[in-house]
């Protein structure tokens, strides 16, 4: 058994999960002040809160998974690699500066780009998903992908709790499939941190939020959960990998589809996700948010059923079952609520 495999047993897991959450809390809440007196976010047109409140929190998730990790991979002798580390750094530091100041478009995507390339690039060749593909032309892609990744994650972070709904189901699957020998142990463990950073931040962001994540926490989360799902893939399990986000992939690529074809500026900020026409056709947040995390489980549930079944029906059925329960809870989205 690889000597690791006590690490990702249910006390050490429990307790990583436990020391993130605590950290993260503990940060988000001492840090308010500041946040407060710096990186107000105001409302407008588009915004989903109504009165000003602090941005920035994300610092407290993205330290507590950080360090919780490190130290947990140094304890247990798991190499985290380097390169993701930099690139985690390297990309809240452009959330920050995009909290504080508003980047332009084109620097925080160039910044974004070099940051997810440094991850894609810097993997061994033999993580492949689809072989058959040159293997610049497949890196090529996934740097695509991951940015793109980096932004949904970004934009879907746009109403009280639905980031904590959407991290908590994903990383606490990603930690089954650790237990179970699916997933790389670097990934785990940072799935694990990450789960348990975001539960430290999700009582200061339930209905009425006192804080939010900001820029700095929703783009380094998006890397590092895309990071993980892409292990995921590496490791043989792609549907796996597709099934966990699929709510974050069809709300986001959907909305960016309908947005270009309006011949809108798609880059802008909007008010056009499923989400955020649900609170306008009448859904409370609680019940939006609610809906999205059962959801989530659903998904959830689905990817551990294909990797642990082994079969390519189960997994076609499984894809199949999560396109329609994905496809119902959008459809509900779009219309009013029933009075």
């Amino acid at each position: 058994m690889n000597p690791a495999a006590d690490t990702l047993a249910a006390v050490p897991s429990l307790l990583a999960v436990a020391i993130a959450a605590l950290v993260s809390a503990v940060i988000t809440w001492t840090s308010r002040p500041l946040l407060q007196r710096y990186a107000l976010a105001r409302p407008n047109a588009r915004s989903s809160h109504r009165v000003p409140t602090p941005q920035g929190a994300g610092i407290a998730v993205i330290s507590a998974t950080l360090l919780v990790a490190s130290a947990w991979a140094a304890w247990a002798n798991v190499a985290i690699p380097p390169s993701l580390i930099a690139a985690t750094v390297v990309i809240t530091l452009v959330g920050f500066a995009d909290d504080i100041v508003s980047l332009p478009v084109l620097v925080r995507l160039l910044l974004q780009a070099a940051a997810v390339g440094a991850v894609v690039f810097t993997a061994p060749e033999t993580a492949r998903i689809v072989p058959a593909l040159p293997l610049a032309l497949e890196r090529g892609l996934l740097l695509l992908a991951g940015i793109w990744f980096v932004n949904l994650v970004n934009f879907m972070d746009g109403l009280d709790l639905m980031t904590v709904v959407e991290v908590v189901p994903i990383t606490a699957a990603l930690l089954l499939l650790g237990w179970l020998g699916d997933l790389s142990w670097p990934a785990a463990l940072l799935a694990t941190t990450l789960c348990g950073a975001t539960l430290g931040f999700a009582p200061f962001n339930r209905p009425v939020a006192k804080v939010f994540l900001g820029d700095v926490g929703s783009l380094p989360i998006g890397l590092l959960l895309g990071w993980c799902l892409l292990e995921l893939a590496w490791h043989g399990q792609p549907a796996a990998a597709l099934l966990l986000p699929a709510y974050y992939l069809a709300d986001a690529t959907i909305t960016l589809f309908r947005r270009i074809v309006r011949r809108e500026q798609f880059w802008s900020a909007h008010r056009s996700h499923f989400y955020q026409r649900a609170t306008d056709h009448g859904f409370k947040v609680r019940r939006v948010v609610g809906e999205v995390f059962a959801l989530n489980l659903v998904l959830a549930l689905l990817a551990i059923l294909t990797v642990r079944a082994g079969s390519i029906t189960v997994t076609i059925a499984c894809l199949l079952a999560g396109a329609i329960a994905v496809g119902f809870v959008l459809r509900r989205f779009s219309h009013p609520q029933a009075s």
